[in-house]
């Protein structure tokens, strides 16, 4: 006999964020969250580890009502915490805790390392239920799939210089609201049109302008808020959400950052922090 399903029906789409800093931060957790609209939960990246576990409980997420994950690239601060996931899943499955199946999308290169990963670090146990209960599903760039109650077209950020193709997405939600997803680097001209008139933005912005010569955004392909508002000005977003920031200035993080957006950008501004719950 099947767990009872008890999947909370998000009537508007929320954005239940898990982590908002960068890949070095010890202050708070790794940029990730769960977007969830009607019954459907939407993990999109993992953080560095195992405390993604901690976050998703701290946040209120049932780890059984998520059947769908997005994993943006393979950078450790991204990838890592999805091993953390199925490793949680899986046995919940063989116990029969787990109704359906769990579904992990993103890049080739995402899906090799992840898939890769999990075979060296995991028993034949849990392995075994890998494409049958656990679906890794490769991503074509502009490709468009549906995970539950969420449409997502995927597609490549085009970096000019990571090491790692990055995938970013929008989302329709139930309601027809568009929430764009560019991943944790700055969008490129080519990557515009997936972004334009989006109701939501979600975008990197590792620092204050003013602060670019302390933290140095632009030598790891990142931007600051100042930016990351121009680009969503120019490209007619209606709601801004900032966040994969550095970890120093947490106290003033939300007032300093809003207040420089804003010199830009004219629509909502909104700067999380870890586990903060965001309507959308």
């Amino acid at each position: 006999m099947g767990i009872r399903s008890s999947i909370r029906i998000i009537m508007n789409g929320e954005l239940k964020i898990l982590g908002t800093g960068n890949a070095m931060c010890s202050r708070c957790y790794n940029t990730c969250f769960v977007l969830r609209a009607g019954g459907t939960s939407l993990l999109v990246d993992g953080g560095g580890g195992n405390g993604v576990l901690t976050q998703l409980r701290r946040a209120g997420v049932r780890v059984e009502d998520i059947h769908h994950v997005f994993v943006t690239h393979s950078h450790t601060d991204h990838i890592l915490g999805i091993i953390w996931v199925i490793r949680r899943i899986v046995p919940m499955m063989h116990n029969g805790k787990y109704n359906g199946t769990l579904t992990v999308m993103g890049n080739e290169t995402v899906i090799t390392n992840l898939r890769a990963m999990c075979m060296m670090t995991m028993s034949d146990k849990i392995t075994s239920h890998f494409d049958n209960d656990v679906i890794f599903k490769t991503l074509a760039h502009g490709e468009t799939v549906t995970a539950g109650e969420i449409e997502l077209t995927a597609f490549d950020s085009t970096s000019p210089v990571s090491t790692t193709p990055q995938f970013g997405f929008t989302a329709l939600l139930p309601d027809g609201k568009r929430v764009a997803v560019p991943g944790d680097e700055p969008l490129t001209e080519a990557s515009h049109e997936w972004v334009k008139d989006a109701d939501w933005l979600l975008s990197e912005a590792f620092c204050l302008y003013r602060d670019r010569d302390r933290f140095r955004p632009y030598e790891k392909n990142h931007s600051t808020a100042l930016d990351a508002a121009m680009t969503a000005a120019r490209l007619g977003v209606k709601h801004l959400v900032l966040y994969h920031t550095e970890d120093v200035t947490l106290a003033t993080r939300r007032e300093n950052y809003s207040a420089e957006a804003a010199t830009r950008f004219s629509g909502t501004i909104h700067v999380p922090d870890d586990l903060e719950t965001i309507t959308i």
